[in-house]
């Protein structure tokens, strides 16, 4: 939403904070705060509605919170009704648009939570029959955010969002490691050179080559799922700084069971309330674990780039479905788009790493007042690197093929093919071989057959790719 373009009626409401009067357009759910809010932070131009996850984790915990009050008898059931029902509206996608702050502010995250409080609070005064603004009947601060403060309701907003997007983004990966997993089967007896250090190694399949992409890649998914299980712990009860001043003492377990009973997850709360609210620690772990995955899938970007490099002058042991003209003024170049895309998203998520890794080690006393670009970079990166996944599955590997006789002809013209040979002709004479192969510009394999060293039946029996692509039994010498 952009509510500079907003049609509006022109009629407005009078709002009243610590600095006065302020004029709100009647359409807004929000209020004063988020008005000065969004005067005050023109920073990333990101609000928080573009990211769905969060808006909803912020109605969850004022839901959990209305609940418990009024388990408590601190919150009328007709209140409680109302302030339930418009976070239930928000969770199911309505309402979204009014969650206007910008992701990166100064405070906290108090901008964030006003927001949130405001359109509760004025959603429900609606529900109730009142207008909007009458917050004598229904009050953000009051009412919606009773029992809390922006230091214990944000950061468990943040902690419900990034447990419900994990999941979407390991279901992105594991999409993604299928994809490797057919190309690894369809794959299966296309022989190549493997490479060390750029230089040729030893033969291999290329459904090998794919296939470790699979596995490398299915590590991140219990990486992901154990580091992401930091953020079940929670700090509702703490208010301001974790002593819990202005909470009731049974208020923290009620609350919590609410957000259990809401998100259907196994939400704890924290051991030592003062710790919680002033240490950032567990998303150094959880975004370690996001650039990770984004820096494997840059490293296997990078190989995509080089096996379909060419067509004529690179290894074009593979292609890469053509997306787009490859360039302005050279025709018939077709650009490797979709990897280099790829990489760049995980150079985002490493510097976004670097970003949450200073936030944190920034925090000062009782809290960390730099946790909204901590929030803002994670959830950018998650956000991305879904993005990414699905756009490298879908239109890049899903459609790769195999160049197979370019690939065989490099096997059997490569130095590297007399490293099979070792086992049977000795490391002396493999290397003599492999020297002269190289002098005289010659194959190994039309080497051995010129110098009488085997026959052909035994040297094509050897060089089959299935005795040169894994381990196999040796007679003694």
């Amino acid at each position: 939403m952009d509510i500079t373009k907003e049609k509006l009626s022109g009629k407005t409401r009078t709002e009243h904070d610590l600095l006065g009067n302020k004029e709100v357009p009647v359409e807004y759910y929000f209020g004063v705060q988020t008005m000065r809010a969004i005067e005050n932070f023109h920073i990333s131009r990101v609000r928080l509605n573009m990211f769905p996850a969060f808006v909803n984790g912020l109605a969850i915990v004022k839901q959990a919170a209305a609940e418990a009050n009024c388990e408590l008898g601190l919150l009328k059931p007709e209140i409680k009704d109302a302030i339930v029902n418009a976070c239930k509206e928000i969770t199911s996608g309505k309402l979204h648009d009014q969650f206007v702050v910008d992701m990166v502010q100064g405070g906290a995250g108090t901008s964030t939570n006003m927001n949130a409080n405001e359109v509760i609070a004025n959603r429900a005064l609606e529900l109730l029959g009142h207008q909007k603004g009458e917050y004598k009947y229904c009050s953000p601060n009051n009412h919606v955010n009773m029992s809390q403060s922006t230091n214990d309701a944000y950061p468990t907003a943040v902690r419900i969002a990034l447990l419900y997007r994990t999941r979407d983004l390991i279901d992105t990966l594991k999409k993604l490691v299928e994809s490797f997993k057919k190309k690894s089967v369809e794959f299966a007896d296309v022989i190549k050179m493997g490479r060390t250090q750029m230089q040729d190694a030893v033969p291999m399949t290329l459904g090998q080559e794919f296939g470790a992409y699979a596995a490398t890649l299915s590590e991140e998914i219990d990486r992901l799922e154990n580091n992401v299980k930091l953020f079940l712990e929670v700090n509702m009860g703490a208010t301001a700084i974790g002593t819990g001043i202005n909470s009731d003492p049974d208020y923290t377990p009620i609350c919590i069971k609410h957000l259990q009973q809401i998100t259907g997850m196994p939400i704890v709360a924290a051991g030592n309330m003062i710790e919680a609210t002033n240490d950032t620690g567990a998303f150094i772990m959880y975004s370690a674990a996001v650039k990770r995955l984004g820096v494997k899938l840059s490293k296997i970007s990078n190989d995509l780039r080089l096996l379909s490099s060419g067509p004529r002058t690179g290894f074009h042991e593979i292609n890469l479905p053509p997306m787009q003209p490859g360039s302005s003024i050279m025709p018939g170049k077709v650009n490797p788009v979709i990897p280099e895309v790829v990489s760049q998203v995980a150079f985002k998520v490493v510097g976004n790493d670097m970003t949450v890794t200073m936030a944190v080690e920034a925090a000062q006393l009782e809290l960390n007042a730099m946790e909204p670009i901590i929030v803002h970079c994670m959830f950018e990166s998650v956000e991305m690197l879904i993005n990414g996944m699905n756009t490298l599955r879908e239109r890049c590997i899903d459609g790769i093929t195999a160049n197979k006789d370019r690939c065989r002809d490099l096997v059997y013209h490569s130095i590297g093919l007399v490293t099979a040979l070792n086992p049977y002709i000795g490391y002396e004479v493999s290397t003599e071989l492999a020297k002269e192969a190289l002098e005289q510009n010659k194959g190994i394999y039309n080497l051995v057959l010129e110098k009488g060293i085997m026959s052909k039946e035994e040297l094509d029996k050897i060089l089959l790719p299935e005795n040169m692509v894994k381990p196999r039994k040796f007679i003694k010498k």
